[in-house]
């Protein structure tokens, strides 16, 4: 046995030295293996998506700053700077002209009221077997009513101490006539006020410059030089009022001879009515027939 052994000594050394070395390189083997890649044959990972493209960005408009001035000069700076006679004469054409163009838009209507009832009268009262039943065929209200009920009634009902002094055709002359005139009278409601207007607002404006005027004098008086700064806020109410005033008297002036116009036109057809109804009247034939009158 020792013999075997000594004889293969040399064979075991080997052996043994092999053995050792193969254990540690075994586990070195195993090592790499975890630390390498896949081999060639292992399906290789699907390749990640493209990303997609980001989406352009909408143009964006420049923002554009407008710059705002404040005007020391206009009508606010006017009623903010304004003394109690500024304010009070601007109030005074602020009046003037609302009630001028109100009273333009009412009498146009009412024009155009009294026009329109001329014409029905026309279509409706001549056509009627008298003048009570051509009366009661107009508009209830409308001036035309007013003129024939008023000369009907003063060819019925003459009658007293006082009116049998006046003979009866001097009476009905009268009666329609009165009734004519109160028609004109109501036409030309309203109108004195755009005269009024028309021939004051001017003046007041000018009021309104002066005034202005003084409290730029005033201002160059204190300063003692005649500076722009001075001068500028003054001027421009004085400016103001005047425009103010001419503003308010130009519609006044050109509504009042507009409708004065109109008025004539308007009142044109009421004359007429009125003497053919007098003329009916004094014929005495309020109860028959006056369709052949036209």
């Amino acid at each position: 046995m020792v013999r075997f052994i000594r004889r293969h000594a040399a064979v075991l050394a080997v052996i043994l030295a092999v053995t050792g070395l193969a254990a540690p390189a075994s586990s070195f083997a195993q090592a790499d293996a975890q630390k390498a890649p896949p081999a060639a044959d292992t399906p290789a990972a699907a390749p990640a998506a493209a990303p997609a493209p980001a989406p352009a960005a909408a143009p964006v408009a420049p923002v554009v700053t407008k710059e705002t001035i404040d005007n020391p000069y206009g009508l606010e700076a006017l009623w903010r700077q304004g003394d109690f006679v500024s304010k009070g004469t601007l109030i005074i054409l602020v009046i003037m002209s609302m009630g001028s163009w109100y009273i333009i838009f009412v009498k146009l209507w009412e024009q155009a009221k009294l026009i329109r009832e001329g014409r029905e009268m026309r279509n409706s009262f001549w056509k009627a077997p008298s003048l009570r039943d051509g009366a009661k065929r107009l508009k209830d209200g409308s001036a035309y009513r007013y003129i024939a009920e008023t000369g009907i009634d003063a060819n019925e009902h003459h009658e007293g101490a006082l009116t049998e002094n006046i003979d009866l055709n001097t009476w009905v002359t009268m009666s329609v006539q009165r009734a004519v005139d109160t028609v004109q009278s109501r036409t030309q409601d309203g109108l004195s006020f755009l005269a009024t207007v028309g021939s004051t607002a001017p003046f007041v404006g000018l009021f309104g410059t002066v005034w202005g005027i003084y409290h730029a004098l005033t201002a160059i008086g204190i300063a003692g030089q005649a500076s722009i700064d001075k001068v500028a806020g003054p001027v421009g109410e004085a400016l103001i009022m005047t425009a103010i005033g001419l503003a308010v008297a130009v519609p006044a002036v050109m509504g009042y001879n507009w409708l004065v116009r109109r008025n004539k036109t308007a009142m044109e057809t009421v004359r007429s009515f009125g003497a053919d109804v007098h003329a009916v009247l004094l014929g005495r034939k309020s109860d028959v027939k006056v369709a052949g009158a036209r």
